[in-house]
């Protein structure tokens, strides 16, 4: 009783087909394994993702404390620090 025999998937099937059409299946197959393929790519870049960001150890105390990259100033020079940097003249007199 636990498993369906040939004429129950046969009926089924027909249901299936009187509910849906034959036009509307070929697309909702198409549909489903395009689904499926997007939802295994996810899965393994997740997997790919978990695997990559294991944190590491700091070995010093220095590393501890990451020090952000501030925006580049007009000479194309990078400041790196916690340290606020002064407003160029020309940012001055674009907020007056």
């Amino acid at each position: 009783m636990g498993a369906m025999s040939w004429w129950h998937w046969l009926i089924v099937l027909v249901v299936v087909l009187l509910l849906f059409g034959s036009k509307k299946l070929p697309d909702a197959a198409r549909g489903l394994g395009q689904s499926l393929r997007i939802f295994k790519s996810e899965v393994q870049e997740m997997q790919r993702d978990g695997d990559n960001t294991a944190p590491a150890a700091p070995e010093s105390p220095d590393e501890a404390t990451p020090q952000r990259e501030l925006p580049r100033s007009e000479t194309g020079t990078t400041d790196t620090g916690t340290a606020a940097t002064q407003p160029t003249p020309d940012q001055t007199k674009k907020s007056a």
